[in-house]
């Protein structure tokens, strides 16, 4: 266990740190984007006080800078809206900013690189020609990349605010359409739920919140944000409750929408990973932390390394084929496969030239010389 998620699980532990591990928890909180949400989680433990001076003041930093971006998501939140209304389009906005507009515990602490709203499918095209007419652009892309996005993804390519600079990506589902989990995102829109105090903005209901977070998660091909979140889970999942009733309509849930697999790894890693409280019955239900066959022991191979910082530190010599195996995995199940093995063809015979993210990435806040943090 690293030294991070042994003080994210028990931050009381906090207190018997020296020096050197105060350098470390810093170093590998950076890396895994929870610096501001460990300084909730210390905060919350009573032990804020006892946090010495420097390594606090990087734990307050990353909490100040996802309280700025939380203030600009709000404000971003109605921009948006404003832009889809003359359409008739309601404003649904995914992960965390979703979080965010609707004050969930999840958005403690949470940084993000750009908004996800959803749209429906048949009005894509209408959303998009709204967005275009208040300041967005759509990322500059080949032929064939626009191709890809528009035919076989579950979203559109990214766009940027001409003015603002904000990033969005604006889905019409939560998984690509050649994906071998097929939710219907209808039934996503249909049960979301206006944010009180904000007209005409929507989120998720919170099991779908919850679907959507194990889902993407479990779907990913890049290790960097994983640990970030897992925690979001963590946090999704106590604001859950202990309600036998919450519990049972999550699972029922999961099964309407054909995500019980993305549901059991969600519960399987966030108990063992974060120590989540999860209902004996519905691990049992689900068959969450049975042992499985060799396939789960290779997800397991494969989820202890890449649900840590992604630091040096924690790294052992199966680190690299992990998050290599996770980036196989992640378009494996997203495509079938002779549409896979044309699409890597043509990124190897043609490689895209490299473009800037049109925001910075979550570890914008990085120090690069990693200078010592205690």
């Amino acid at each position: 266990m690293s030294l991070l998620v042994h003080i994210f699980r028990q931050p009381g532990e906090a207190r018997r740190l020296n020096a050197c591990d105060w350098d470390l928890l810093v170093r590998q909180a950076r890396h895994a984007n929870l610096l501001g949400r460990l300084h909730h989680r210390l905060r919350a433990a009573g032990v804020a006080a006892e946090v010495p001076r420097r390594p606090a003041n990087h734990f307050l930093s990353g909490a100040v800078m996802a309280g700025q971006q939380h203030h600009s998501i709000r404000r971003e939140a109605r921009f948006l809206r404003d832009a889809l209304a003359p359409a008739g389009i309601p404003l649904i906005l995914l992960k965390g900013a979703a979080y965010v507009v609707a004050g969930l515990p999840a958005a403690e602490g949470r940084l993000f690189a750009d908004v996800d709203i959803l749209v429906p499918r048949e009005r894509l095209a209408d959303a998009e020609s709204a967005l275009m007419l208040t300041g967005w652009s759509s990322a500059s892309l080949d032929a064939y990349d626009q191709r890809y996005y528009r035919r076989w993804m579950h979203e559109l390519p990214a766009m940027q605010h001409i003015f603002r600079g904000t990033a969005l990506d604006v889905h019409h589902t939560i998984l690509p359409p050649t994906s071998r989990l097929k939710p219907d995102p209808r039934l996503l829109i249909e049960a979301s739920v206006e944010v009180p105090g904000l007209p005409g903005v929507r989120t998720l209901a919170l099991p779908d919140l919850i679907l959507h977070s194990a889902t993407h998660l479990f779907h990913e091909g890049e290790a960097d944000n994983l640990l970030r979140d897992l925690t979001d889970l963590d946090a999704l999942l106590r604001h859950l409750g202990s309600a036998p009733a919450a519990w049972d309509a999550l699972a029922a849930r999961a099964t309407q929408l054909d995500l019980e697999g993305p549901l059991r790894l969600a519960l399987r890693y966030t108990c063992r990973v974060l120590g989540t409280p999860v209902p004996a019955v519905i691990l049992d239900e689900l068959d969450c932390l049975a042992a499985g066959g060799a396939g789960q022991r290779i997800l397991d191979a494969i989820y202890d390394r890449v649900l840590r910082p992604q630091h040096p530190s924690t790294a052992d010599r199966l680190t690299p084929v992990a998050r290599k195996s996770l980036y196989i995995r992640a378009h494996w199940l997203r495509m079938p496969p002779h549409l896979l093995a044309y699409h890597l063809a043509h990124k190897a015979l043609f490689p895209p030239e490299q473009v800037a993210r049109p925001l910075s990435d979550d570890r914008s806040h990085e120090n690069p010389d990693e200078k010592k943090a205690a």
